[in-house]
């Protein structure tokens, strides 16, 4: 019979083997299910600049190489019109009908910040007789990934909101009420879901998390992890600091690898929040394309980043108090050592994998 250490651990890397083969590749993870829209409102007008992974059109895609061209969309261009018309609707209380057009969009000339290469771009245009009162935009337009959304920033009356649409939330009025208490909320569940889909940054904490200690202990290294992420976060999405999202995603798979052998001969680990903080940093990075696009009303920006990285702090603290929890219960069974070494070993498997996946796909 195995003794409990090496039974442990030859689960673990059993476990890590299992979700190495049956994962999904997550190397532009932060990009792959988002869109983003941005909607400019007029008197009788409303124009949308749409950002779409290229998966949501492939039957326009004829050279695959996941942009629509401009001939493939003069091909294309009935479907796509019906597409975006069927699954995109904006309606006020006048009149429920618009004129509708759609054109592409020439992303080499494009003055908006720059598209993922697996993205494709569309200028949405509607006309109404009536002044718009009221008006209601339904979104449904999301790939079939684990957290499709898409960022949608509405330019009204000098004044700029912010909103993401979800497959479970699909409409949104805009009207004078609370607009800005829409706005915290929709944000305060990205970050909370950026947290949760985010399984490259959930390992790194429960990682992290390995060793034990008291919940303050915890919370302070996670509170490190939060700012430093915050800081470049906020860097990134203005521009200021950017580095090819390549070489991001392969250094948060190489954190996860260092904190994980860091675990397996550490005996103190009363620097850790020191280290924390300074992957925080590159982490913060692995996300900031998708608020970039917010940049261009700072109030608005400001606004949505707050609550943004409040919904992943309240994300991150319901991950500790899970991991703590579930420490205390195994430490009391005396496997607090061995769970910290098998885990720890299956983490490096699987970083060092994600490590190579991210790195090839730069080549």
């Amino acid at each position: 019979m195995l003794i409990p250490s090496l039974r442990l651990t030859l689960l673990s890397l059993l476990t890590a083997l299992c979700i190495i083969v049956f994962h999904q590749p997550i190397g532009s993870a932060h990009w792959a299910d988002l869109a983003v829209a941005d909607v400019v409102v007029g008197k009788t007008t409303a124009q949308m600049t749409l950002t779409i992974p290229t998966t949501l059109v492939a039957f326009a895609d004829g050279d695959r190489d996941q942009r629509i061209s401009a001939s493939e969309f003069e091909a294309h261009q009935l479907e796509l019109a019906g597409l975006f018309r069927n699954r995109i609707s904006l309606t006020h209380n006048k009149e429920s009908a618009a004129e509708f057009t759609v054109k592409p969009v020439n992303l080499e000339s494009a003055a908006t910040a720059k598209t993922p290469a697996a993205h494709s771009r569309f200028l949405l245009q509607y006309r109404w007789l009536n002044p718009l009162d009221a008006l209601s935009i339904h979104y449904d337009l999301f790939p079939s990934g684990a957290s499709p959304r898409c960022l949608a920033t509405i330019y009204q009356n000098d004044t700029a909101r912010s909103f993401v649409f979800t497959p479970q939330k699909t409409t949104v009025t805009l009207t004078p009420q609370k607009p800005r208490r829409q706005q915290v909320l929709s944000f305060l569940k990205l970050g909370a879901g950026h947290i949760f889909t985010g399984y490259d940054h959930i390992l790194f904490l429960i990682t992290l998390l390995l060793p034990g200690g008291k919940l303050i202990s915890l919370l302070k290294i996670v509170t490190a992890f939060t700012v430093a992420h915050s800081l470049t976060l906020s860097l990134a999405a203005l521009s200021i600091v950017t580095l090819p999202s390549v070489l991001v995603e392969s250094l948060i798979a190489l954190s996860i690898v260092y904190i994980a052998v860091e675990n397996l001969w550490r005996k103190q680990f009363q620097h850790r929040w020191r280290i924390t903080f300074a992957f925080g940093l590159i982490h913060g990075l692995g996300f900031a394309n998708i608020l970039r696009d917010l940049a261009g009303s700072q109030s608005n920006w400001s606004l949505s980043l707050v609550s943004f990285n409040l919904g992943v702090e309240l994300g991150q603290i319901a991950i500790v108090l899970m991991v703590f929890l579930w420490l205390q219960v195994l430490q009391r069974r005396l496997w607090g050592v061995f769970l910290r070494r098998g885990v720890s070993l299956a983490m490096i498997l699987m970083g060092a994998v994600w490590f190579v996946e991210r790195a090839i796909a730069a080549i």
